[in-house]
């Protein structure tokens, strides 16, 4: 059954048509093998994903949206990464359990659902016990989204614009604010809102066991179309989820689409520009609302061609598409 979702495959609203099995890649650059470029602990998360332990990342390869402004561009439209089989993903999603995460979080996998699936069943029947989170674009269909039933606790989409001229320039595709709405809304269906209170060395925290947080990046010169995505937010998700509004918009090397950033400003985001977003959360009053603050530091940009991608601060890497298991504490067997 897996194997024939990838031929001819509508998996994603692209509907490429491609056969996947027969070694062609669709738009998402990828074949019907899962490829993952790192796996590591990741510390960046919102507060509720990383809470002590850091959030168990799993970055895949490919991607259905190809963003003009990715900041993962090699992973998602240059093709870093190394196949991966049900074996190996599985031990890999025990061995992040085993080092303290607090979810494994499958960031950019909505090309490969139906293998993923498989694997997390796999890997929950080993005795993986700690929540699953999906981080995605919400460039998905709710069909594909459904082959996730009862495996994904939290779900961490991105509403990126509800612009539909602004999709098109960015993503190629006009339909991404009717497609993202619609995956939300059945993210929130499946996810009540869980939150629990963790304590450590006498420190509290809260922790999402079952939920949606989503994120919406602020892209300079772009105020309304923030305005038009918090408005949405605040009539259908207010209450049913956790929003993330981030300033950290930082402009990337990626020369493939310099053209089609003329549809925002590609600059750091300003403070009378952070000044104004502090503003909007007033006005909205949301129920539960994370805000970044503006820093000009970069340093965080990841790249996927070092074993550790991110900075120590930010994370701790486990697996590398180049070298496999990496750090002391790990047997590379």
């Amino acid at each position: 059954m897996e194997n024939l979702l990838y031929k001819n495959c509508e998996l994603c609203p692209r509907k490429c048509g491609v056969d996947r099995t027969s070694g062609l890649r669709g738009f998402c650059g990828e074949t019907s093998d899962i490829r993952v470029a790192s796996v590591g602990l990741h510390f960046g998360e919102e507060p509720l994903i990383t809470v002590f332990g850091g959030s168990g990342t799993v970055f895949f390869t490919g991607c259905t949206l190809h963003c003009a402004f990715c900041q993962n561009f090699q992973i998602s439209q240059q093709g870093m990464g190394k196949d991966l089989s049900r074996a190996e993903f599985v031990r890999l999603c025990l061995e992040l359990e085993k080092l303290g995460a607090e979810n494994i979080n499958l960031v950019t996998g909505s090309h490969a659902i139906p293998k993923i699936a498989e694997y997390l069943s796999e890997a929950k029947n080993a005795g993986l016990s700690i929540p699953v989170a999906w981080n995605s674009s919400a460039y998905e269909s709710v069909e594909s989204l459904s082959l996730l039933h009862g495996l994904v606790d939290i779900w961490l989409p991105d509403l990126k614009t509800l612009n539909a001229q602004m999709s098109a320039q960015l993503f190629a595709a006009q339909d991404y604010p009717s497609v993202a709405k619609r995956a939300i809304r059945y993210m929130i269906s499946e996810s009540p809102l869980k939150i629990v209170e963790r304590k450590k060395n006498g420190e509290s925290r809260e922790k999402m066991l079952s939920g949606v947080i989503i994120r919406h990046l602020f892209l300079p010169g772009r105020l309304d179309d923030t305005i038009l995505t918090l408005d949405w937010l605040k009539s259908h998700a207010d209450g049913k989820a956790c929003i993330s509004l981030m300033s950290q918009y930082t402009p990337v090397e990626f020369s493939q689409r310099k053209e089609a950033l003329s549809a925002f400003q590609n600059r750091l985001v300003s403070t009378e520009e952070d000044k104004s977003l502090r503003a909007l959360i007033d006005k909205y009053d949301f129920d539960y609302l994370f805000y970044q603050d503006l820093s000009d530091d970069t340093d965080w940009l990841p790249d996927f061609s070092r074993e550790q991608p991110f900075s120590n601060a930010l994370a701790r890497p486990v697996w590398h598409w180049k070298t496999g298991f990496v750090g002391s504490s790990i047997a590379k067997d």
